[in-house]
């Protein structure tokens, strides 16, 4: 026997409503009702009628096992299944990003092994320059004569030369 899976996999939308329905062990409005809340999407006919996937009856067997063993709500559910599907998509970026790093990582340690032209640096180890740049952006404290309003002499203190005058 041949089975669908194999030659279409779980995704290719090969089912009709009735059948979909069956296989779910629900009745073919209920899909109907499901698709209209966005719970279940199945792709379409060229005559714009349902076919459901493998993975499709999968989702609409865990849909009903949580409406009647877990008893969460057609909204809850939905949410669920989204959330699901987040979770999903983020594993499969961190899965790209991790193979990434490791490429990256890969093609750095190739780059920082030596030449064996005696540069100073140990075979495997890798030799890392950084320039760090530090604004000072804080204000300078105020001294108690400035705020109890007292006046300096012209050329003292730290505005002298800054083009403003101390007004008291």
């Amino acid at each position: 026997m041949i089975d669908v899976n194999d030659s279409f996999g779980a995704d290719a939308p090969v089912y009709v409503i009735s059948v979909a329905a069956e296989l779910a062990g629900m009745h073919p409005q209920t899909l109907r009702q499901y698709d209209r809340l966005g719970i279940v999407s199945p792709g379409r006919a060229s005559g714009r009628g349902r076919r459901y996937s493998m993975r499709d009856v999968q989702t609409l067997r865990e849909v009903q096992r949580l409406s009647q063993e877990e008893g969460i709500n057609l909204a809850g559910i939905k949410r669920i299944l989204e959330l699901g599907h987040e979770v999903e998509q983020l594993r499969e970026q961190v899965f790209h990003l991790a193979n990434e790093l490791e490429a990256a990582r890969r093609a750095v340690a190739r780059r920082g092994r030596p030449t064996g032209s005696g540069g100073g640096a140990v075979r495997g180890e890798l030799v890392r320059r950084t320039r760090v740049t530090i604004f000072n952006t804080a204000e300078p404290p105020e001294d108690d004569t400035r705020r109890a309003g007292q006046d300096r002499p012209a050329g003292e203190g730290p505005e002298a030369g800054d083009g403003t005058e101390n007004q008291g």
